[in-house]
């Protein structure tokens, strides 16, 4: 906020250079609203899209599909194209969309509509820290559910209807940015896949370097080319503990469990598992859906004593057999 000598004005730091004077300030209540109309499917003449709390995909406003409501056996909530709707079941999901079309949704989300505000400046609102923080002051704890009486009271700002425009044009813009990329990634990781599957199982081969074959692939037990490592950390050495995620491999466990470790819950790290570099681990308990890492370069730490730690002989790359590990086949 800019200072002037006798107050604080209520302006932006950043600013498109046209735009001057204070933003307005009011209670969410009064310049956006929740109410919407019901449906009920018993009622119903014929197919209507419905969006259910599953279709709603997680910080990315991304729409994942939908049902025929006419369908469904519990009464929906009404919007109108261009409405805001936010699952106010488990807040801490951030699950918004600005809705594409004309259709009805799950009692569990909220359909928003901006008054003295754009619907597409609501939506950018919905998606700041003030505003989920307030949906974060839910009741209940297994299924918490966001309370509208304590998100209507929170003080938001908000300029005139052209520099609504202007910045929500400016936000569209990166966000369509962030989606094509996105699909790019997608893309690049089915090709990946699909590469990978390929190469293994040798439906494409490389040449060498003089245009020949190479040889023909070994066959080999993996307890022949591998060795368990398995020394225990003793002494209690006050090293990094580290988990194995099926999606990221080694890491942190207080990135795995929301901030604890193992010190936090009073477990005995004696009992913890030694990995240095180049070592392979997993949990047997979890390595049907894929949780097998590589310490890589990572420094000794220490994991689980439930964790089956090996390190491969020099007959086979560790990248290599690295591949290998996210094959359909393993």
């Amino acid at each position: 906020m800019k200072k002037s000598t006798n107050k604080t004005l209520n302006v932006p730091n950043l600013r498109f250079k046209e735009f001057k004077g204070e933003w307005g300030e009011k209670k969410l209540e009064a310049i956006a609203s929740n109410k919407s109309g019901k449906y009920n499917p018993q009622n119903a003449t014929g197919f209507i899209k419905c969006i259910e709390l599953e279709h709603l995909a997680s910080e990315t406003g991304r729409l994942l599909g939908f049902i025929d409501g006419s369908q469904s056996g519990s009464i929906k909530n009404v919007f109108n194209k261009g409405d805001i709707l936010f699952g106010k079941l488990r807040p801490y999901l951030k699950k918004y969309l600005q809705a594409p079309f004309n259709g009805v949704c799950s009692s569990e989300i909220w359909v928003l509509k901006g008054e003295d505000i754009s619907n597409d400046f609501l939506y950018w609102i919905v998606q700041t820290n003030s505003f989920i923080d307030l949906a974060n002051q839910s009741s209940g704890s297994k299924m918490p559910r966001a309370d509208w009486s304590i998100v209507e009271n929170g003080i938001f700002s908000f300029p005139s209807r052209p520099e609504q425009e202007k910045i929500t044009s400016f936000l569209s813009l990166i966000d369509e940015k962030i989606h094509t990329q996105s699909k790019i990634i997608a893309q690049l990781k089915s090709l990946m896949q699909s590469l990978r599957e390929k190469l293994f199982k040798q439906k494409i081969r490389f040449k060498d370097n003089d245009g020949g074959n190479f040889p023909n692939w070994e066959m080999k037990k993996l307890g022949d080319i591998s060795y368990k490592v398995d020394r225990k950390n003793k002494t209690r050495e006050n090293l990094p503990i580290y988990s194995i995620s099926n999606i990221n491999g080694f890491v942190p466990q207080s990135e795995q469990f929301d901030g604890l470790d193992s010190n936090d819950r009073g477990y005995d790290i004696s009992l913890y598992k030694i990995v240095e570099e180049e070592t392979f681990a997993y949990n047997p308990a979890r390595i049907n859906v894929g949780s097998i890492g590589y310490s890589g370069s990572i420094k000794k730490v220490i994991v689980s004593s439930l964790y089956v730690c090996f390190k491969t002989t020099d007959v086979i790359n560790d990248s290599f057999f690295n591949y290998y590990l996210q094959t359909e086949h393993f």
